[in-house]
């Protein structure tokens, strides 16, 4: 078969533009490749002190708030811790001046989250603040479901509680404390949000907590758009499981399911930068994986993975 002139030099063309494309793509996963390196490793935290001299913690006597907060510590920052438990709020505070003897002022308030309305969280929390240069807010209080359940057998109170935790809770603390960092033109807030409303299509059997998180993620970018151009800086921050009292079967620390320790040193040096972060390197390794399988796949296995905890719960296994 012979071509011709015109037919060669088409071909030509072809193969240069095919293989143009593919280097070009090939250039941009190297780039987005080498920039979460430089993100996960390299890149400097930034000087939180400039924020102002306190922070605000919300469910800081465990898990990942408290870890935070002996983080905050760390850096000279001044803390209020809020949590319900009055003497577990003592137990942490005076772990931290212990620690950081001198260095650092530590202030409790004591909320329900879970049953005081958005308006009595937003005063006690006002009134709390009265004076402080705050600086940093942690959304970081939270709640889930005891173990996966479908949505009918939530029990109305554990629903509405959930509700009030992990949405309005954060909506009405955030509102409490944005006045003091508008009027000085700067600000971090960090809503701690899950992998179970992102990182998968769906998160079965835990619906509510899912959609609560989702909520946050909603609101995190909705005011961050409103509220850059103040100086305050906005993130939601996605992890994945985090070795916690509130995940049953992932409450032991290992490669891929951090302490929360481990995973409040690289939450605080993310805080300031992407609107949307995932900080833990491994989680974001994780996430990575997940989106390059089929979505019905992921219902699937989550499905499945969650029937077999509510079948070993009936059983007595748990």
């Amino acid at each position: 078969m012979i071509f011709s002139r015109a037919e060669m030099e088409f071909q030509d063309f072809i193969l240069i533009a095919a293989c143009s494309l593919g280097f070009i793509s090939l250039c941009k996963t190297f780039v987005r490749f080498v920039k979460w390196v430089w993100v996960s490793f390299f890149r400097p935290a930034k000087n939180l002190n400039e924020y102002g001299s306190w922070a605000l913690v919300t469910g800081s006597t465990d898990g990942i708030g408290k870890a935070l907060a002996f983080q905050l510590a760390s850096k000279g920052i001044n803390l209020v811790l809020v949590g319900r438990n009055p003497s577990k709020l003592e137990a942490t505070s005076n772990e931290i001046q212990e620690k950081f003897a001198g260095k650092v002022d530590v202030k409790g308030i004591v909320i329900d989250l879970a049953k005081f309305s958005g308006e009595e969280i937003s005063n006690m929390v006002e009134e709390g603040i009265k004076g402080l240069d705050v600086g940093i807010l942690i959304n970081n209080a939270g709640m889930g479901s005891p173990y996966p359940m479908f949505l009918h057998e939530v029990e109305s109170e554990v629903l509405e509680s959930l509700m009030r935790v992990n949405m309005d809770a954060a909506t009405w603390v955030t509102r409490a404390v944005l006045p003091g960092m508008l009027q000085k033109k700067k600000g971090a807030i960090v809503n701690i949000g899950s992998g179970s409303s992102m990182a998968v299509p769906a998160f079965p059997l835990g619906t509510v907590y899912a959609s609560t998180k989702a909520y946050l993620a909603m609101f995190s970018r909705c005011i961050s758009l409103e509220y850059e151009q103040h100086g305050i800086d906005v993130q939601c921050q996605v992890p994945l499981y985090v070795a916690t009292k509130m995940i049953r079967g992932f409450n032991t620390a290992s490669l891929f399911t951090p302490s929360p320790e481990m995973y409040s040193k690289a939450s605080i040096r993310c805080i300031g930068y992407e609107h949307i972060c995932t900080p833990y390197w491994l989680h974001s390794v994780q996430w990575f994986l997940i989106q390059r399988l089929p979505d019905a796949l992921l219902n699937w296995y989550l499905f499945q993975f969650f029937l077999k905890i509510i079948k070993q719960k009936n059983n007595g296994e748990l």
